[in-house]
């Protein structure tokens, strides 16, 4: 069995009530956003996926904020102009829980794609990678990062299939994509590393 390295722990307040969003195996599933926010005052939104029994367990009682452990998940849905990615985290447990804003993320994959170096305008170094993190029935999530500094600069001499460990968080952020309609406002996730390290497999 292949060793799988997926977790995340969010502490945050609810944006909005969950609503109901599939089912699987006569399961039932629920999505809500969760909001937690940075040191620097900003907020990321993030989707959570639950199944109904964690909620239904959920004992209110220990504050007004919202504890998520689990995992970060993808899944690539067909759209009108396309194919999209989707990120979201599955829930494997909820507890109700005041404290600090908690945003924590461990990911171990293989780069399914070179990576992407530049810098920006003010000359801040950036990598973008892909990682395929391993799932189990030979599954796997392919979840975008974000590197900085010298981190991206090390990362950046990486190829397919290095394995690599990341180290941070989930975020979000907007974009203006333009579209046939317009311009249309959109929301991206990715996990921006605090530091990541090549994973040498014997």
């Amino acid at each position: 069995m292949e060793h799988t390295t997926n977790i995340i722990t969010l502490r945050g307040e609810l944006a909005q009530l969950p609503e109901f969003s599939h089912e699987n195996h006569g399961r039932q599933f629920y999505r809500f956003i969760l909001n937690v926010q940075r040191l620097s005052g900003a907020i990321d939104a993030l989707p959570v996926v639950a199944e109904d029994r964690l909620l239904n367990e959920l004992d209110l009682s220990g504050g007004e904020m919202l504890a998520v452990t689990g995992q970060i998940r993808s899944h690539n849905v067909r759209t009108e102009t396309g194919r999209r990615l989707l990120i979201f985290v599955f829930a494997t447990g909820l507890t109700a829980e005041d404290g600090d804003p908690i945003n924590d993320v461990l990911l171990e994959g293989p780069l399914c794609r070179e990576p992407t170096y530049r810098r920006t305008p003010l000359g801040r170094e950036i990598c973008d990678v892909m990682l395929a993190v391993p799932r189990t029935f030979h599954r796997a999530d392919y979840l975008p990062c974000i590197l900085w500094g010298r981190t991206a600069q090390e990362i950046s001499a990486c190829h397919t299939r290095d394995r690599i460990r990341i180290c941070g968080r989930l975020q979000s952020r907007t974009y203006i994509k333009q579209t046939d309609d317009g311009a249309v406002e959109r929301v991206a996730y990715e996990i921006s590393a605090l530091n990541a390290e090549v994973i040498e497999e014997y």
